[in-house]
């Protein structure tokens, strides 16, 4: 399906299409200056109102919203009164009221908190949130709950920093990935790269220390740092574990059961890690030939007992929803075998279709919306079965049904990292290629970030740049905007669907 907007405030085209993208998903949208379209906008702006004008095939529709505010906020009043006034026209029009109503940003439990410092009680948020948004109520209380889940981790100490480290290597690559890795092949860039990661390592800890900064959680992740062999990892986590020691929690994602065996499980639990991720996506053996996964789910269940005889006792494990071809029956059988093995902490995805994923290229669809939302429905009904509560979701563009992905543990098996990385409460030193650092200033309310490069040849040779580029962001006043300026140098991903490695995402207002 092709869609024809035509508006007087271009600013408000991309805003338009996320909504229209709710309700068309698939969509071709298109800005255009003749008068035969689709949807039509006009918004003016008068003693501190702004209204929005649609018109959708003769179907018309008029908002308005009040400007109040400093800077920051009329713009984001500005932002929310077209999507608003978009979402409302499209719902009259459709019938459909999808899940997260007028949202579409990455990160909804902003606005749950905000509505707590405003003095709501988490009841009265919950239901501020289900009237402004039009949210499903449903949803609404998922977002009560998780929040309120994560609320005893949201006050890090002001010099807590979490580490990532970045391993860009797969042994294939999954054709829903769009994450920075590269085929693991014969392994040649392996030894350069860890010397160069070494490298940065180092010169990071010593940055932590002339700024006072204290580790908080640690992170491998990838790409697959399972993929390296058993040497290779005892020799990123013995640097680790010296460098950034006193973490009150150290994660390592294992991921594909493929790569995991005995040697390299030792090698984790003697260096101190204290949770893994063994991620099986899908325990449908089809399914798992489809999406580019070189095992199968006799070898997931052999991965995780594995994990368990090395003395693991927070597991967790990943599956996506809406898989090309997977039914209702397909997922429940994926939860009936995972929930089996007991593990301490699960990840319901929501399939996205990521611009740089083969499955993206090649046309691969989700399953249909009705399907990804049963299957996610089903799978927190499931995790909640097992004990578990949600305590992190974000959203993403582009994914079916208009979803989202939580992360359910049990009490005393969050991921103090997956919380940090979500809610941007705590500095994150991110270390290798693709990887990007932040530097919170609560001060300022706001962020600043240094992007590393995200080619492995090009991190390789750069790392001095990339040591440079976090020496200039703790600078004593970090400065502003140096992550677009290095993104357009670099050439990074500016797709509203990129997520880098270390769970990193553009947020809207």
């Amino acid at each position: 399906m092709r869609i024809t907007v035509y508006t007087n405030a271009p600013e408000c085209f991309e805003d338009m299409s996320e909504v229209l993208r709710v309700f068309y998903p698939g969509a071709e949208i298109a800005q255009i200056e003749t008068p035969d379209v689709f949807l039509r906008h006009e918004r003016s702006e008068r003693e501190g109102w702004v209204t929005e004008k649609y018109d959708l095939q003769g179907e018309k529709f008029q908002w308005t919203a009040p400007l109040a505010g400093d800077g920051w906020e009329v713009k984001r009043r500005r932002r929310r009164s077209v999507k608003q006034g978009c979402y409302w026209l499209l719902r009259r029009a459709t019938g459909k009221r999808p899940p997260w109503g007028s949202l579409t940003g990455i990160r909804p439990t902003r606005l749950f908190y905000e509505r707590l410092e405003k003095g709501d009680a988490p009841a009265e948020a919950e239901a501020s949130l289900l009237r402004q948004f039009d949210l499903r109520p449903d949803r609404a209380r998922l977002l009560r709950e998780t929040c309120e889940t994560q609320r005893p981790f949201m006050n890090p100490p002001a010099d807590a920093v979490d580490v990532y480290v970045g391993i860009p290597f797969c042994v294939t690559r999954c054709s829903y990935c769009s994450f920075f890795a590269e085929a693991l092949g014969k392994g040649k860039k392996v030894p350069p790269y860890l010397d160069a990661l070494a490298r940065e390592m180092q010169a990071g800890a010593g940055l932590m220390r002339r700024r006072g900064l204290k580790p908080r959680a640690l992170y491998v992740g990838g790409g697959t740092p399972t993929s390296l062999t058993a040497e290779q990892l005892e020799r990123v986590l013995a640097l680790m574990g010296e460098l950034f020691p006193g973490a009150r929690e150290w994660t390592v994602e294992a991921g594909r059961p493929d790569t995991i065996d005995a040697d390299k499980l030792a090698v984790m639990h003697a260096a101190g890690v204290t949770r893994v991720s063994v991620n099986p996506q899908t325990m449908n053996d089809q399914t798992l030939r489809l999406i580019g996964r070189a095992h199968t789910a006799d070898d997931v269940d052999r991965a995780f007992a594995l994990a368990r005889a090395a003395g693991f006792e927070n597991i967790n494990m990943d599956l996506i929803a809406a898989l090309p071809g997977e039914t209702e029956a397909d997922f429940a059988r994926t939860l009936d075998r995972v929930a089996a093995l007991r593990p301490d902490s699960i990840t319901v995805h929501t399939l996205a279709r990521k611009h740089g994923s083969v499955m993206n290229e090649f046309g691969f669809h989700p399953a249909p919306p009705e399907v990804a939302e049963a299957q996610v429905e089903l799978g927190a009904r499931r995790a909640r079965e097992m004990g578990m509560r949600p305590y992190y979701l974000y959203r993403q563009k582009m994914v079916a049904g208009n979803l989202e992905n939580v992360a359910y543990a049990l009490p005393g098996a969050e991921s103090v990292y997956n919380i940090d990385i979500m809610e941007e409460t705590t500095h994150i030193l991110a270390l290798g290629a693709g990887a990007i650092s932040k530097r919170i200033i609560p001060e300022e309310t706001r962020i600043e970030r240094a992007p590393n490069v995200g080619d492995v040849g090009h991190y390789i040779a750069r790392v001095d740049e990339m040591i440079a580029r976090k020496e200039a962001l703790w600078q004593e006043r970090a400065p502003r905007c140096a992550r677009r300026e290095q993104e357009n140098a670099d050439g990074n991903p500016k797709d509203p669907n990129y997520r880098n490695p270390n769970g990193e995402e553009d947020m809207e207002g």
